[in-house]
């Protein structure tokens, strides 16, 4: 890696964006193990869990926001989680010529009999951690979000986008 970094000075931070890709891997193919076995994409998996923390439903818009994706992909998603009866469109009391997604009731149960193989999978991935490693592996996976999230708009701004 030293020969594509071009010196020292740019290994640390390639080294760390190596591992850190390595990582992802690791929880994703975990991830989607857990819920590709119960039928659902990591995708998918991603809209319930975030549906099944909200007071209300949420708009596709906002599911996409949420999740980095476009509304297009979360529309397939919402059809395919909606066919298997796992969510539903509701009008949106706030807008007639909206509709928001909401969790059914299997939709809960489903992310229910998911959320202890997981929590098993989560506590083995991090066998050997201390909580305060816990904590600043998180700290430091936040802050890296959020400086491609600034570099990203940064670009976006360069390139003419608002």
């Amino acid at each position: 890696m030293t020969a594509f970094a071009g010196g020292e000075d740019d290994l640390p931070a390639l080294e760390a964006g190596a591992a850190v890709r390595t990582a992802y891997h690791a929880i994703e193919r975990m991830r989607s193990h857990g819920s590709e076995g119960r039928g659902v994409s990591a995708g998918a998996l991603d809209l319930l869990l975030r549906l099944s923390t909200a007071a209300q439903g949420i708009s596709i818009g906002g599911l996409a926001r949420a999740a980095g994706v476009s509304s297009r992909n979360v529309t397939g998603l919402v059809d395919t989680l909606e066919r298997d009866g796992l969510v539903r469109r509701v009008p949106d009391p706030a807008d007639r010529r909206s509709v928001l997604t909401e969790i059914t009731p299997a939709g809960r149960a489903w992310v229910e009999a998911f959320r202890e193989p997981s929590r098993l999978a989560m506590r083995a991935m991090f066998d050997g951690f201390t909580p305060a490693e816990l904590r600043l592996f998180r700290d430091l996976c936040l802050r890296l979000a959020a400086n491609q999230h600034r570099l990203a708009e940064r670009l976006g701004r360069a390139e003419g986008r608002p």
